[in-house]
């Protein structure tokens, strides 16, 4: 199909800062601030990618590498709840030891170089108990989330606790805290009552007060300590959004709540349709009628879906393209800040007297949420996707922050189930910009697009791509792209990053599925003698150089496959693996389920040792020594339970055991001498254990599980005359299929 977009209108976007409200100076002199598009540092544009980690949810033990993974994926700001029945579950009595300990938390994320959001509550929802209010709020004298005196003085005492564990980490203390968030979904969302849930199934009171409920609570924590650079509120649901907060939106395309009291097919969404969240008057999707003008507020994210939980009604498999189609998509609508939600898996915590702290609609325990990492540290293929996005928008920043967002006509009332017709979006000054694809749709099948041409009418004269795309692919193609004073005019490869090398740039580019990579560079630049680089068949990873007359720039250009084995490290080296890398003081070390791996790099010796070259890239082999394996002995102790014994020698020196259970039936709940340690809804995925924290206990007792059977016909009988009852099923479903214990191992690489 044959697409045009007039840019001959365009005008470049009217900046101003948001003002003391939205700035901050920390004592070494560096500067963060807000304009009316994007956030700043030190007066240039800063692109914020935040990743959602709660700290409560996770052994603290596990927190270092998780963080680590999260740096190396390209995030540079952790959100994190502070979920307040986490910590004050009786009343006047505090907890922030172990896996409650929010300042070692903030001081990990300090040490790593990321910035940090709290969520400071007092309502969070996240899937928690009562949405993370106190049980024993519910018995007070007044309403929650509403200001009376009662329930200020609570909220105040919550503040004044959080305020003393995080004194001088905020931003202007030189800490890394520069952003609190105020309630959450305020008049949007409530959560229920949990002690009420399956009686009278009453909900927490949503909010009725506006602004004035969060200008109070804001003032409130500024009161009690709680200083950021900015605070910040969430902007769905027709929330208020003070003109002294910044709005945070998101989006999720997999949605368990429209099956909490129906069934029925889940419909395709809007959030794989290109809008424009930063203009005056326009009609968006029904998750964005903000209060304000679009253009007085970036269109920054703190929600986006890096994952899903499944409920009890809604079970699922998340597709993993799903999460950076949608990162595409909202960088090409205007957004210039990601945040996912979640960006980490986790476990709750059990309360303090026995008490599950879950909302009943999902799992007791687990939290893996199919996140981005998942609940022990598991690295999934959104990962590998996002971060080659997150290396994009913090390379290239100054070059993208400022540009608006152009649209085809039609573009933003796309219908979600029309796969046919081509979605792009452009952000451009008129002059230069990036052309953005998306051929990915939520419960939809899309199609490998083969002849797609898109013609941009500019002032020089019509700019035409030629390119086929794969299914549930996309991309993000440069124009007039400045490659050290040489002009790329387009490209059909995605830009990554530019790292120095001896003296010069090297701008790396990945080739999307689907799509045959070609460079087209202006007239008087020469790739052995030609302005048209074309990539070879079979790509791999190529470089070339460019030149113009003295100027030279070198491009290294990757397959998707090469490309999302890729991290940058310290110096601007790039080490490519298929498994989690992590760096830290003491050099670079792989996290990987396989005792030998292969490991390639670029510069090709910049590992030093023994290597081979392979093109551009050096290419390294580590093994380390193998698990000592051991199988799972499983015993059935009843129709739908059983017993696991597993090694005594159970972590043969890895550095964790996952166990790994496949099994028919509705639920399945793990046990270690009678305390629930895991659960799990069935979706057709294997359900994975991380073993570390449990070998000891597991050398002395077996783990029990429970299969709570798939049901078919199933009734309560109820024609006892005493006061009793008793469940008749037509058929039932259960049993365990396989146990299967994975090791992970690390491998030291080296500095």
């Amino acid at each position: 199909m044959n697409y045009k977009l007039s840019l001959l209108d365009t005008h470049a976007k009217n900046l101003y800062p948001l003002g003391d409200d939205f700035s901050g100076k920390s004592p070494q002199g560096t500067t963060l601030s807000v304009n009316n598009y994007y956030m700043e540092q030190d007066g240039r544009p800063f692109f914020g990618v935040s990743g959602e980690f709660h700290f409560s949810r996770m052994e603290p033990a596990r927190w270092e590498d998780e963080l680590i993974k999260m740096k190396l994926g390209g995030v540079n700001i952790v959100a994190t709840y502070i979920f307040w029945n986490h910590h004050e579950e009786t009343e006047g009595s505090f907890d922030f030891t172990g896996r409650r300990d929010l300042r070692r938390f903030v001081e990990l994320c300090r040490k790593h170089g990321l910035y940090v959001i709290l969520r400071s509550g007092p309502f969070d929802h996240g899937e928690v108990r009562n949405g993370g209010l106190p049980d024993w709020l519910y018995g007070k004298p007044f309403e929650v989330r509403r200001l009376s005196p009662g329930f200020l003085a609570c909220v105040q005492r919550l503040y004044t606790e959080v305020a003393g564990q995080v004194k001088g980490l905020f931003f202007g203390d030189g800490g890394p805290i520069i952003g609190v968030q105020i309630d959450n979904e305020y008049m949007a969302s409530s959560a229920p009552w949990e002690m009420t849930t399956g009686i009278s199934n009453e909900w927490a009171f949503g909010g009725d007060e506006g602004e004035a409920y969060l200008l109070r609570l804001k003032e409130l924590a500024r009161e009690c300590g709680l200083r950021p650079v900015f605070y910040t509120c969430t902007g769905w649901g027709n929330a208020p959004a003070p003109d002294s907060m910044l709005p945070l939106w998101g989006g999720y395309a997999y949605r368990p709540w429209l099956f909490y009291s129906h069934k029925g097919e889940h419909p395709a969404t809007e959030q794989y349709v290109y809008q424009d969240y930063h203009k005056n008057g326009i009609v968006c999707t029904d998750d964005f009628r903000p209060k304000y003008k679009p253009e007085t507020r970036p269109y920054a994210c703190c929600e986006m879906g890096g994952g899903m939980m499944c409920s009890y009604n809604y079970r699922f498999q998340l597709p993993y393209k799903s999460v950076d189609a949608m990162a595409n998509v909202k960088l090409g609508s205007g957004c210039n800040f990601l945040g996912y939600y979640m960006y980490q898996g986790g476990s709750n915590p059990i309360g303090k007297n026995g008490q599950y702290l879950n909302e009943s609609q999902v799992c007791k325990i687990s939290y893996d949420y199919q996140a981005v990492l998942g609940e022990f540290g598991q690295v999934r293929e959104s990962y590998k996707r996002t971060k080659l996005l997150h290396y994009f928008v913090r390379s290239f920043a100054r070059e993208l922050c400022s540009l608006p967002t152009v649209l085809p006509e039609g573009a933003s009332s796309i219908d979600p189930n029309d796969t046919d017709t081509l979605r792009f979006a452009v952000r451009t000054d008129g002059r230069r910009g990036f052309l953005f694809v998306n051929n990915f749709q939520d419960h939809c099948t899309t199609h490998d697009r083969i002849e797609e041409t898109v013609t941009l009418e500019m002032e020089g004269g019509p700019l035409t791509f030629s390119f086929g795309i794969a299914a549930e692919e996309n991309c993000i193609l440069p124009f007039h792209m400045d490659l050290d004073g040489i002009k790329l005019v387009q490209a059909n490869a995605q830009p990554i990053t530019r790292i120095e090398r001896d003296g010069g740039g090297v701008y790396v580019f990945l080739v999307p599925k689907g799509m045959k990579g070609e460079f087209v560079f202006a007239e008087g630049a020469e790739v052995d003698g030609s302005n048209i680089f074309i990539c070879p068949d079979g790509l791999t990873a190529e470089e070339f150089a460019v030149t113009q007359g003295e100027k030279q720039a070198k491009v290294l250009v990757l397959s998707r496959d090469m490309a999302e084995q890729m991290y940058i490290v310290d110096s601007g080296r790039l080490v490519f693996t298929t498994e989690a890398l992590l760096e830290d003081e003491t050099g670079l070390r792989l996290e990987t389920m396989e005792p030998e791996n292969t490991v390639y790099c670029y510069p090709a010796d910049s590992l030093g040792g023994e290597h081979t070259v392979q093109g551009p890239l050096g290419e390294y082999r580590f093994v380390t020594e193998n698990w000592q394996e051991g199988a799972v002995t499983v015993e059935q102790a009843g129709p739908s339970r059983y017993t696991l014994k597993l090694p005594e020698n159970l972590m043969g020196g890895a550095k964790d055991v996952l166990l790994k259970i496949e099994y028919a039936g509705d639920i399945a709940h793990a046990f270690l001498n009678s305390r629930m340690i895991s659960d799990n809804f069935h979706n057709g995925a294997p359900w994975e254990i991380g073993l570390r924290e449990l070998a000891g206990e597991l050398r002395e007792e077996p783990m029990v599980i429970a299969i709570t059977p798939l049901k078919e016909g199933a009734n309560v009988k109820v024609e006892s005359p005493m006061a009793g009852r008793l469940e008749e099923i037509g058929k039932s479903v259960a049993g365990l299929h396989r146990a299967e214990l994975c090791p992970v191992y690390e491998i030291g690489l080296g500095r």
